[in-house]
């Protein structure tokens, strides 16, 4: 069964540890990281950009089939399943099909309206008892066709959405989305700081988790991220392997033409990445 991402984030942050939220593309994606979510005792957040929707047939094709495989699959660890980066429609669209928890990204809206349309969210999410994610200046990278720079949000408006009553507030410090540039800066842990002492025992998501060295990931948790996002590391092992696959020439061989033979490398190296990153994060036993 699915479950708010309120109180796996809540215990993250007060036990001074993140939980992952893993971006989920198509049915090997979904059991690798539920799989191993339950093998590591973890508490986990799955997460589906609306481009990902779209791709998976809509979000109820999703509900059905994160719900069946929670079943199937004898997964007793908290689960989340997440909208990420969501439109105020979007958010709508997922309440409605059956999401645990949804985004709305209202960062590219002056604040007024950003503080708006979440107060409308906060007063829905919470009589369904859903959590919300908000977000405060934008967060560098592309992520399906949306662009930023790295900026860092304002303290000041972070205190004004977190004050609005939402479960946790992605505010940009620095991070991007993909891979990071070799000309990056780096996370801004003073924006970090000012952040957390604004808005207290919100958890803080850190999005764009793929490429941001092990130490400023620790450093980040120790100042309130509670929340880290992880795509395109994912992405990028389940490619690496699928490549090494076919060019060992393996696709080649016997049935290994087979899709569940074909896909096997890229799942396992997936899995090893979601392990991973669950043991960088400190949420490995606390599920």
């Amino acid at each position: 069964m699915l479950v708010s991402a309120k109180e796996m984030l809540n215990k993250a942050k007060a036990g001074h540890y993140a939980v992952g939220q893993f971006n989920i593309n198509n049915l090997e994606w979904t059991k690798a990281i539920l799989l191993t979510a339950q093998e590591c005792n973890s508490p986990v957040i799955l997460g589906v950009s609306e481009g990902a929707g779209k791709y998976m047939c809509g979000y109820k094709t999703i509900v059905g089939m994160v719900n069946g495989m929670i079943e199937e699959l004898g997964i007793t660890v908290p689960v989340a399943l997440h909208l990420d980066h969501g439109s105020y429609e979007g958010a709508m669209k997922c309440i409605k099909a059956g999401f645990s928890s949804v985004m709305f990204d209202g960062s590219h809206y002056p604040i007024e309206e950003n503080i708006a349309k979440t107060t409308e969210l906060v007063k829905l999410t919470g009589e369904l008892g859903l959590s919300l994610e908000a977000e405060v200046g934008a967060i560098g990278g592309e992520e399906d066709g949306v662009v930023g720079t790295g900026e860092c949000a304002d303290p000041n408006e972070c205190k004004m959405i977190a004050d609005l009553g939402v479960t946790m507030l992605a505010a940009g410090i620095g991070n991007i989305h993909g891979k990071y540039p070799a000309n990056w800066a780096g996370l801004s842990f003073e924006t970090l700081a000012a952040v957390s002492e604004k808005t207290g025992d919100m958890p803080l998501v850190l999005h764009g988790g793929t490429g941001i060295p092990a130490d400023m990931i620790k450093k980040a948790i120790s100042l309130g991220v509670s929340k880290i996002n992880v795509n395109t590391e994912c992405q990028l092992a389940f490619q690496e392997a699928t490549r090494k696959y076919i060019e060992a020439g393996k696709d080649l061989e016997g049935k290994g033409f087979d899709p569940r033979k074909l896909l096997a490398p890229g799942f396992e190296a997936m899995k090893a990445t979601v392990k991973e990153k669950m043991e960088l994060f400190g949420s490995v036993g606390m599920a």
